[in-house]
């Protein structure tokens, strides 16, 4: 696909004798239009139109995009540029003619298309292109790093529609298939979110991976696919046995073993460091989502020997620090993954409300999602008379949840879900998400003396702000003092 560069020339005012001989300047800026910033080292090319070898130069672009290419005579010339950006959304080289005549110098500014261009020329049958997003990148196998051809991308996200019956909560969904380069383009997602991508091509596939489609509606994502499986494989041993009663008469049979090997998995190194501070975090958790877990060492570093190969979701979280959630890509060789968690006192400083009364709560609408009916509300008085211990033991009391025994020492709240057993609910902290909480991180972070309002949704009744995209789970969400 070619797109046509965005460029813009001026001729310099200053007269020039006329002389078909006369030498000038080609210059101008590169720019990146999805990143709002100068394209440093881009490659300029420029070259004559009609006799293809007669004149030809290029001019690396500098640190501020900007770009000059000298000694050139009047002509009809093609300019463009390469630059590694181009291949990453897997655009060709933009080309742009221009004229050089009289010996003046020309002006040409150059610049990647923006999100808005891109949107227009790529998702031709989306009507409404400006409220809309779009994802654009490259499935590749995380073996050998091949782009794959026929690979199946899914895009996914939660939609809430008010009607007469009430509050709807849909799933919609937008599949595309990749090319013979394993380029791939989703349209028609919605902008200024967050939608939930996978990756598949036979038996090989990636995890569920978070992406934020910012409000212009363009993001770029490469997926690998891998799996992660036991293989059995047949070892052949020759046995050498006596026959009859002369010991020196053998026979050779095979005996063959089977062996499992793992395949399909690779390893996930990195280090956690706590801000503000920058020091080692020792004891964070890390998880590959739905995978193998392991914790910091006192230095802060950690290794998954047995990640599955490919683009998965990795989860870090330690009592007391905001977690963080982010995909990875599992490789054969996959540089070292540098985490730094902050704690709660500075992530939720800013959010929360001091105040004496739950009036004060109710900036944030507690009380009238509360008069609204759709969920479960727990108020300081229904804590004052309870007398909880810990928070757990206050939830854990709802109608519908439950605490489930993941590990010797840890337990995980469990709400009823729609249609599919228990699920674990997602959890919102002053408004702060907060994934992947035990009970036990759930009683450090709040007191039950500290609370000031609980609500408790079900997926089809959790209001928009929430709700994380495909959780296909209700919400519990906790306000303190």
């Amino acid at each position: 696909m070619v797109l046509t560069v965005l460029a813009r020339v001026t001729l310099a005012q200053s007269p020039a004798p006329a002389n078909a001989r006369a030498r000038t300047t080609v210059s101008g800026v590169v720019r990146d239009s999805l990143a709002h910033r100068p394209l440093a080292g881009a490659l300029v090319q420029l070259a004559n139109a009609e006799a293809r070898g007669a004149f030809a130069q290029s001019a690396n672009a500098d640190s501020l995009g900007r770009f000059t290419i000298g000694n050139v005579p009047d002509g009809h010339y093609l300019i463009g540029f390469l630059h590694p950006s181009l291949d990453s959304i897997g655009l060709e080289e933009p080309t742009r003619e221009l004229f050089v005549r009289d010996g003046r110098p020309v002006r040409m500014d150059l610049a990647l298309p923006s999100a808005r261009r891109l949107r227009s020329a790529i998702c031709r049958g989306d009507a409404k292109t400006d409220s809309t997003g779009m994802v654009i990148g490259f499935v590749r196998s995380a073996a050998d790093g091949v782009a794959l051809e026929g690979a199946n991308v899914l895009a996914q996200w939660a939609e809430l529609t008010f009607t007469r019956g009430g509050l709807t909560r849909t799933i919609p969904r937008v599949v595309a298939t990749t090319a013979g380069n394993g380029w791939f383009a989703l349209c028609g997602l919605p902008s200024d979110g967050t939608v939930v991508l996978s990756a598949a091509r036979g038996a090989d596939s990636s995890s569920l991976v978070d992406v934020e489609i910012p409000s212009e509606g363009f993001a770029h994502l490469d997926i690998y696919v891998g799996a992660a499986r036991a293989t059995i494989v047949a070892d052949s041993s020759v046995v050498r046995s006596s026959t009859g009663s002369d010991t020196t008469s053998h026979v050779d049979s095979t005996i063959v073993v089977p062996r499992l090997v793992r395949t399909g998995v690779g390893r996930l190194s990195g280090t956690v460091r706590r801000s503000p501070g920058d020091t080692p975090l020792a004891g964070a958790e890390v998880s590959i989502v739905e995978g193998p877990r392991t914790r910091a060492d006192a230095r802060g570093n950690w290794t998954i020997p047995d990640a599955p190969l490919g683009t998965r979701m990795l989860e870090v979280r330690a009592v007391g620090y905001y977690p963080e959630r982010k995909p990875v890509d599992v490789l054969a060789q996959t540089p070292l993954v540098q985490t730094t968690l902050s704690t709660l006192k500075a992530v939720l400083d800013t959010v929360r409300v001091r105040a004496t009364t739950l009036y004060a709560v109710d900036r944030n609408g507690f009380q009238q999602r509360r008069r609204s009916g759709l969920g479960r509300y727990i108020t300081p008085e229904d804590i004052s008379r309870r007398k909880p211990l810990n928070l757990s033991d206050l939830l854990r009391t709802m109608p519908g949840i439950f605490l489930q025994t993941t590990d010797m020492f840890s337990h995980q709240l469990m709400m009823r879900g729609t249609g599919r057993g228990y699920c674990a609910p997602s959890v919102y902290l002053d408004h702060m998400p907060m994934e992947g909480l035990s009970t036990d991180d759930i009683d450090a972070f709040v007191r039950p003396e500290d609370v000031r309002g609980v609500e408790i949704y079900s997926s089809t009744t959790a209001p928009p702000q929430f709700q994380r995209a495909f959780g296909g789970c209700g919400s519990i969400v906790i306000w303190t003092r």
